[in-house]
């Protein structure tokens, strides 16, 4: 397996596909982070209606980032600074398709959007997490912060990282 965001510790396989996560790049992009996210929020998770949009979306600040398996967007996050000066980020919107959830994609965008962040002066990261995704972001390197809380109707923790700049 070949992923740009960050190497596996496991062997390769061939099942596995090569793995690019990026920034979005034009509308194209854009219109499939937006329809992956939609079909992961709205229609499998129903944690939205109609659309899982809001203000961050058409914020200039905000990154659009995606996960790319053998050239096709498999995977979404979106990310964007919480204060002016830009040192505290959040990273949500964390989709992934079915048939892509057991190779490592969403690892390899949370990597990038951490990294993303970094780059861009950020100092932490935050994020709220479905309580089930809790150890897997535990894995990356997160840290929960308070007790677990609604959001979006359904129970998440929100959870922390440093950010590191290069």
């Amino acid at each position: 397996m070949s992923v740009t965001a960050s190497p596996s510790s496991r062997r390769p396989s061939a099942a596995d596909a090569y793995v690019v996560c990026r920034v979005a790049v034009d509308a194209g992009d854009v219109a499939a982070h937006r329809a992956l996210r939609r079909q992961v929020f709205v229609l499998e998770q129903q944690l939205f209606t109609g659309d899982d949009a809001d203000v961050h979306d058409d914020d200039p600040r905000t990154v659009h980032a995606v996960g790319l398996a053998d050239g096709e967007v498999c995977g979404a996050v979106r990310l964007y600074p919480l204060d002016e000066a830009g040192h505290e980020w959040k990273g949500d919107r964390l989709a992934v398709a079915r048939h892509r959830r057991a190779r490592h994609l969403g690892a390899a965008l949370v990597r990038f959007a951490v990294r993303t962040a970094g780059e861009r002066g950020g100092t932490r990261m935050v994020a709220h997490i479905q309580l089930p995704n809790v150890a897997f972001f535990e894995l990356l390197g997160w840290c929960a912060d308070g007790p677990p809380a609604p959001f979006h109707g359904v129970d998440h923790q929100l959870m922390t990282i440093p950010l590191a700049r290069p």
